[in-house]
């Protein structure tokens, strides 16, 4: 009986010395390189606890350890491991959530006895378990997982609307709504590929000679990455946007088949067996043996949700700060315009204008990108001046935004590096309804520099059932064929400029600029005719004649897409 409760007393100090730590890294964010050493103490205090638990779960039950708690001890670890990858996209981590998520719901830690009703704060454990995991799930492209969690996820929220008090669970109602609108948007092509990096689609035979070959007289790789989007009523699911997720989900590398085999579970040394598995035992390793070796690192991503503009630029400061040299900031801002200034914005207005633009105010701090969802607030403006300081290094951005044009002026006015811009159209459109609400379906140019046959499919109003997947694979082809002839014409072009010369080499933004490329000769052809400028994307630098809106290499592939899947330009403006 002593030595029991001497285990007992030892469990409850490890729980206690790991929460205090957890409770260090919970808030800490997810961008610079300053905090690595509380990570590597908090997982070290975490694995410590595993091991005893696992190596004396027989005697903590009989002290009166519930499976809650090894329940609330597997989904902070799993909590970890997400943090991890968001803070350095290292895909291993978040298998490694998944594996811990997935054993937790397997086993049924927060289940609790049968025919015991539960508790308030052991459901509201229960439902935020569900909500990570099925953010883990999407991230990892789970499509039968997640439909799994989220008909669980609502079951839960409808017992738990006639157990417990309305306004004690309306929050999670409003988290189902979310799910749903996500998936009805992000699954509106079941056959479609997944939007990473692919190494058996994205880099084409034909054209990877000159890929190889090509070398300009500097080169860069994108390293790290700034995402964030906000418009009034996105789809979004927690704290992941739409257009955030997506082009998440684009600057990563898709691993290969080996990489998502789950590791079989070890049995227990000890021979105490969980209620519900095999094993007690959930293998808390870093998995090294998990990294796919054929594959380079992934960019790190920084996701904001919801940032003001201080923060946004606080944020961009210390990633320009810790950029690697040769290396570029692809820095992706998507959000609904604001033109003009009211007066009162002057003062705090010329308090962020650098000296040496003083005399250039109106022009640099005029129109703004709005981030805010209410109020008039300067902090809710983040305006072009604002991204000059940062143009000291290589910068990629993009601009998604009904006032996106707005920021041409950044191209000229840089502080010693020339800055790659892809700005969206100011007005979008659409030859089908079905596809023209953001609120519904995300950006339409996001989509496109993501997902770019979707989009096209979008823009047509062409669901799922009218696209057979023969002819969806045609469609995929002859996009594919494009852009390998694409890259050989960039790759050979002896009038591109510098600034994307220097950027050809890294498959990510190789595969951005291509799609920009097509994104911007489909609506040029697909656009009412007439004054169109405003239905157009525009890059600066300009890319070569050789594959503008116009040229025969691009227009030709564009109008052979649409006659495959059945669908007709606005002839009239080449005829």
């Amino acid at each position: 009986m002593g030595d029991t409760t001497e285990v007992f007393k030892t469990f409850r100090g490890l729980v206690d010395s790991a929460d205090r730590k957890f409770a260090r890294v919970r808030d800490v964010p997810s961008y610079g390189h300053g905090h690595n050493h509380y990570f590597h103490k908090v997982f070290k205090a975490y694995t410590r606890l595993w091991k005893f638990q696992q190596e004396n779960r027989l005697k903590l039950v009989e002290s009166g350890l519930q499976r809650w708690e090894i329940g609330e001890i597997a989904s902070r670890i799993g909590q970890l491991y997400y943090g991890q990858y968001l803070r350095t996209s290292e895909a291993r981590f978040l298998l490694e959530s998944y594996i811990f998520y997935e054993a937790i719901l397997n086993r049924g830690y927060f289940e609790g006895p049968k025919g015991v009703a539960k508790n308030l704060n052991l459901r509201y454990k229960e439902l935020r378990f569900y909500a990570r995991f099925l953010i883990v799930s999407l991230l990892l492209n789970r499509s039968e997982m997640v439909q799994i969690l989220v008909e669980r996820f609502k079951a839960l929220v409808d017992d738990s609307k006639a157990s417990f008090r309305e306004n004690n669970i309306k929050e999670w109602k409003q988290v189902v709504q979310e799910i749903v609108q996500f998936l009805k948007a992000d699954l509106a092509f079941t056959n479609a590929r997944t939007l990473r990096y692919c190494a058996l689609f994205d880099s084409h035979p034909t054209s990877l000679p000159y890929v190889a070959r090509f070398h300009a007289r500097r080169v860069l790789k994108l390293k790290d990455a700034l995402l964030m989007s906000y418009h009034r009523n996105e789809v979004k699911f927690t704290e992941l946007t739409l257009d955030a997720f997506r082009m998440l989900q684009c600057l990563e590398w898709e691993p290969s088949g080996s990489f998502y085999q789950k590791r079989p579970v070890e049995s227990a040394s000890n021979g105490v067996s969980d209620q519900s598995g095999p094993s007690g035992l959930i293998d808390i390793n870093i998995a090294m043996d998990m990294t796919d070796p054929t594959l380079p690192p992934n960019p790190k991503k920084t996701i904001l949700y919801r940032a003001s503009a201080p923060h946004l630029v606080s944020v961009l400061a210390t990633l320009c700060e810790e950029l690697l040299p040769e290396s570029v900031l692809l820095v992706y801002l998507s959000a609904s315009g604001k033109a003009g200034q009211s007066p009162q914005m002057e003062s705090l207005k010329a308090s962020r204008i650098p000296s040496n633009m003083k005399g250039d105010s109106s022009v640099y701090f005029g129109n703004s990108l709005w981030l805010g969802p209410r109020g008039s607030g300067g902090s809710n403006h983040f305006y072009p001046g604002d991204i000059i300081p940062f143009t000291r290094i290589p910068l990629f951005l993009i601009i998604d935004s009904d006032n996106s044009h707005a920021f041409k002026v950044v191209h000229g006015a840089e502080r010693g590096e020339t800055t790659a811009l892809l700005l969206s159209p100011t007005k979008t459109v659409f030859r089908s309804s079905t596809g023209a609400d953001l609120t519904q379906n995300g950006s339409q140019f996001t989509f496109f520099l993501t997902s770019p046959l979707q989009a096209f499919c979008q823009l047509f109003g062409l669901s799922p059932s009218d696209t057979a997947p023969g002819m969806y694979n045609k469609a995929e082809n002859i996009l594919a064929t494009a852009f390998s002839e694409w890259e050989v014409i960039l790759c050979k072009s002896t009038s591109l400029d510098l600034v994307w010369a220097q950027v050809l080499s890294d498959p990510f933004l190789r595969r951005l600029i291509l799609r920009f490329i097509f994104c911007r000769s489909v609506l040029s052809l697909f656009c009412p005719p007439g004054d169109n400028e405003q239905y157009l994307p525009e890059c600066l630098p300009h890319l070569p004649d050789s594959v503008s809106s116009s040229s025969e290499a691009v227009q030709s592939i564009v109008l052979h897409l649409a006659h495959t899947l059945g669908v007709e330009c606005f002839q009239s403006k080449h005829t």
